[in-house]
């Protein structure tokens, strides 16, 4: 509690002057703002799924609010928040809540800045000495004329109130640490009565209790007000539980039951209503604020809402001297706050620029319904768009020569349907007749029509002496030719092209089989087309050096990957490459390689682990098992695998576990072999002294080529297996 009571009145001092701005901007009666407070304070603080989470009147329903009231006036407006809060518990209940989050965050966020920007904009004729107008249009065409009749005093008030609120984050610590719109509102408000200022301040109808009100009946319009119910019912729901989400990153840790805060923001927004006050929503603002404060229960926001409620009832007087422009300058702010520059940049990065603009804008010249439905419209039709678009260009690679045909691309990127087939024949048709053409399918979908129109149209080009490969580099597939003669790859690639070998994904624009250059070369032009991209962020992080995580001492067999068996990049593995992934004993010259490398990744790299990866099928152990018929420079090498083979000879536990599950007698061996590299590692001198103070492990590993299987040597050295659970990414694995 000791965490909990200074948290609550931490909040409470914010959510005072919040409440009461709120209330103003809408046109309630400013003690609706102070009672829907208390009720979200106190019974979404109980009943709701988000501890943390602080609820209240919100900026997000100011301009729903303030229609409604203009609508049907302040005694239906109660109706509605009251029904509102009785769907918003239906919501809970039918456990829809997480369907609020699938709307586009860029739809929720331009709904904010919108709301924000029409908050200013009508708070801004108050802080001048006015009273807001309707609508952000009247707004703006009246603001010359605002201005040209400023009121001294009340303007003076709002921009002490903004100066306030903008510089008191920026002062010393600890002064931070108190609100800054308590101390802009008290202090200005202390000013203002000092100095006798001539402003309009704040007028209560009378005390708390005697603010409590049934809500009224609508006579009518009753498609008016249901559309009021679902909308408040709607924005008061998608608020919450993006707050909740909020507030849940910023406990780190925190769970928020979604279903459950629907319901507790539904009970409240029921008694809000009944009671004469503003609807209730959790309030990003306040949550915040509570974390920040060091709360650690649900106690703090019921907490803050006891505080509201006694200030409410014993300090009504206090309410009564605070200016109209000081709370106008605080909800400038507070709008203006709505508008955040890095939801513009996401907007941006993830291509939804466009909805956030239009959405923004319908919410700021239309209503907050239409903005926001203009938005989810125009957010689908994107999604449409992405769905059934494909990008399709062509290129020429080289001209005709000598010869020989011209060579083009075409490639074709994205859903390649029926749709899309006006465009697929637009770019066809600029290729040349008699050419080869490599057409590129980056596509994830391919229906019959446009694989249909592809293949007439390879027909056609190779009956006019051209040739056609289809490179299907995307996931989407057609199941088989069905006589259209669409020729491809024999073998299609399961790996991204970075690790597909070379015969499953390249073309050849003409016979270039005599130059053994050609497929490297074509994988360095591969390279910088696709993977040079992705990889230079992470290569500019090692210009100044390399540190990696582990050495990596391997077979020079072509078939082992390290990189793509331990799913790492650039600066993660030091790799070491030699015949049968061998560790001579130290002092012998044809070791110094090896020993070299040892020394400078302990010594110089301070790798912290180094890993001997064996395979099955490994030629190295064929020749230790060829009886000493390997001579020249490979049986000299293949010495230092002598002690391996008499060791599995002689039943080394690992050569026998090996020959239990079946392996033939080149497996065992090689399993052996990586048991005895380990132990060899461990009494090198180059890594003995890093292993014995446990500054360096040593680990084996085993590719079996034939299931793509990686096994784990297991503690003891007395066989392999599959690698624990407890070395999942995220987990502490348990010390062997």
């Amino acid at each position: 509690m000791r965490h909990d009571v200074a948290a609550s009145l931490v909040v409470f001092l914010v959510a005072v002057p919040l409440s009461l701005g709120i209330a103003v901007a809408t046109g309630a009666p400013v003690m609706a703002g102070l009672i829907a407070a208390v009720v979200g304070g106190i019974v979404a603080g109980l009943l709701g799924g988000s501890p943390l989470q602080v609820s209240g009147p919100a900026a997000g329903l100011t301009v729903v609010v303030a229609d409604l009231i203009v609508q049907f006036g302040w005694g239906v407006m109660c109706a509605i928040t009251a029904a509102a809060g009785l769907l918003q518990v239906v919501f809970g209940l039918s456990r829809v809540a997480r369907a609020a989050l699938a709307i586009s965050p860029a739809v929720v966020h331009a709904m904010l800045a919108g709301i924000g920007i029409t908050i200013a904009l009508g708070q801004l004729h108050v802080l001048l000495g006015g009273s807001a107008r309707t609508g952000a249009l009247t707004n703006i065409a009246e603001l010359p004329t605002q201005l040209a009749n400023v009121h001294g005093d009340a303007a003076l008030v709002g921009l002490a109130v903004i100066a306030v609120l903008l510089i008191w984050p920026r002062l010393p610590h600890p002064l931070p640490s108190i609100p800054a719109p308590l101390v802009a509102v008290v202090g200005v408000t202390a000013l203002a009565a000092t100095l006798a200022l001539d402003v309009e301040r704040v007028t209560l109808p009378g005390s708390l209790l005697a603010s409590l009100n049934l809500p009224d009946v609508p006579g009518g319009s009753w498609g008016g007000v249901l559309t009021g119910v679902l909308t408040v019912a709607v924005i008061a729901s998608v608020e919450s539980l993006l707050s909740a989400v909020a507030v849940d990153k910023l406990a780190k840790g925190g769970k928020t039951n979604f279903d459950r805060e629907l319901v507790g923001q539904g009970a409240a927004n029921t008694l809000s209503g009944l009671l004469g006050g503003l609807p209730v929503t959790g309030v990003i603002v306040r949550g915040s604020t509570n974390v920040a404060a060091g709360a650690r229960t649900r106690a703090s926001a019921v907490l803050h809402g006891g505080w509201v409620l006694l200030f409410s009832v014993l300090l009504v007087g206090l309410i009564e001297l605070i200016p109209l422009a000081a709370l106008a300058g605080l909800l400038v702010v507070i709008g203006l706050g709505l508008v955040k520059l890095a939801d513009l940049r996401t907007a941006h990065r993830q291509g939804e620029l466009t909805i956030y603009l239009v959405t923004m804008a319908g919410v700021v010249f239309l209503n907050l319904l239409e903005g926001v439905l203009i938005g989810l419209g125009l957010s689908l039709l994107l999604v449409l768009r992405r769905v059934v678009w494909s990008m399709v260009h062509a290129q020429p690679v080289r001209p005709a020569s000598d010869g020989q045909p011209a060579c083009w691309r075409v490639v074709v990127e994205g859903t390649l349907s029926f749709l899309s087939v006006p465009r697929l024949s637009r770019v066809l048709a600029q290729v040349p007749a008699g050419s080869h053409v490599v057409v590129e399918m980056v596509v994830d979908f391919l229906d019959h029509a446009a694989y249909d129109h592809l293949a007439g149209w390879r027909r056609q080009h190779e009956a006019n002496g051209g040739t056609v490969i289809v490179d299907e580099v995307g996931p989407a597939r057609h199941n088989g030719d069905g006589g259209n003669g669409l020729a491809r790859r024999a073998r299609v690639p399961a790996l991204p092209r970075a690790f597909s070998p070379w015969w499953a994904w390249q073309v050849e624009c003409d016979d270039h089989g005599h130059d053994a250059l050609q497929p490297l070369l074509a994988g360095v032009h591969e390279y910088h087309r696709r993977s040079a991209p992705e990889v230079l962020p992470h290569l500019e992080q090692l210009v100044d050096g390399q540190r990696p995580r582990a050495l990596f001492l391997t077979c020079v067999d072509s078939r082992v990957v390290p990189n793509v068996l331990t799913s790492s990049g650039p600066g993660d593995l030091f790799t070491v490459r030699n015949l049968g992934n061998l560790v001579p004993p130290p002092g012998h010259e044809s070791e110094s390689s090896v020993a070299a490398s040892l020394e400078y990744a302990v010594n110089h790299l301070k790798v912290p682990a180094i890993l001997v990866c064996g395979h099955s099928d490994c030629a190295a152990m064929y020749g230790l098992l060829a009886n000493g018929t390997v001579t020249g420079s490979l049986g000299r090498w293949l010495r230092w695998g002598l002690p391996s083979l008499g060791a599995m000879r002689r039943g080394h536990p690992v050569g026998v576990a090996a020959a239990a599950e079946g392996r033939d007698e080149v497996d065992r061996l090689a399993m052996v072999n990586v048991a005895l590299q380990v132990e060899a590692l461990r009494t090198h001198p180059a890594v003995r002294d890093a292993v014995a103070s446990g500054q360096v492990q040593v680990a084996g590993l085993f590719l079996d080529i034939r299931t793509a299987r990686l096994l784990l040597l297991d503690s003891e050295g007395a066989r392999f297996g599959p690698v624990p659970d407890d070395y999942l990414p995220g987990v502490s694995p348990v010390p062997a």
